[in-house]
């Protein structure tokens, strides 16, 4: 599905990422971790080809239409309807107007948005708008989708609403991810595998962790299994030191 091999780049003359292999098997879930400036994002733009390599290479085993991001910000465009939002994606992919808003009302209702398909952006909550910005890229059926933090400014009750939302969907699409994020609870809980970066610059993988939860998984419920503890503890010890450690 995606395959990341020795991987080096930056913005200025020291490299953010130095050598990074990273691998995402089709319809798999991985968590990126690290501590802050460690290069997760760039990583994620890498991959999503809007910044190019210095070195290295970054194998997809798909076109870059059947990738899909999902940003911390939404791009809703607040003069379209939820439904308009959601159909945009595929009005521009060629599908003809009324099955485009056939699909995006079904993908709202798939996320629980049923009745509020004609409200506007600013008529939403936060968890309502993250759900039709969710919603904007699954109707694309991407093969890879790419998370940014996406759900970080929700409370704690949305989040995991939401995130169950998203693991159904995937789950039952086959939709393999790459998710960033701080939380390390939420890396375990969504992820088959953990990567976890060094500290930038120069940044590396400095360790993989298996996720050892079977699927069909529930984010809240798995961390009653008593395995999660152990692997939490083990993940928080390595990036507090790899935090420590003095840049390269």
């Amino acid at each position: 599905m995606l395959e990341v091999r020795g991987l080096t780049l930056g913005y200025g003359a020291v490299p953010a990422l130095e050598g990074v292999d990273l691998r995402v098997e089709a319809g798999e879930f991985v968590s990126l971790v690290g501590p802050s400036g460690s290069g997760k994002s760039t990583l994620l733009r890498a991959v999503a080809g809007l910044i190019s390599p210095w070195e290295g290479e970054v194998r997809r085993s798909f076109p870059l239409e059947a990738l899909g991001f999902l940003f911390q910000e939404d791009a809703l465009l607040p003069w379209r309807t939820a439904r308009e939002n959601v159909a945009l994606g595929l009005r521009i992919r060629g599908v003809p107007k009324r099955k485009a808003l056939e699909e995006a009302e079904a993908w709202l209702k798939r996320l629980g948005l049923g009745g509020l398909e004609d409200r506007f952006p600013h008529q939403l909550s936060g968890g309502q708008r993250k759900r039709v910005a969710l919603a904007q890229v699954l109707a694309l059926r991407p093969r890879l989708l790419l998370m940014d933090e996406p759900f970080s400014s929700l409370d704690a009750i949305l989040r995991t609403q939401i995130t169950r939302d998203l693991l159904a969907q995937v789950e039952g699409e086959g939709i393999a991810v790459l998710l960033v994020t701080h939380d390390l609870e939420e890396a375990i809980a969504l992820a088959d595998r953990v990567y976890l970066l060094s500290k930038g610059p120069r940044a590396r993988i400095a360790q993989a962790y298996t996720v050892p939860f079977p699927r069909p998984r529930d984010p809240v419920g798995v961390k009653a299994d008593p395995r999660f503890g152990p692997l939490f503890r083990k993940l928080w010890q390595d990036l507090e030191g790899v935090s420590l450690c003095a840049a390269p």
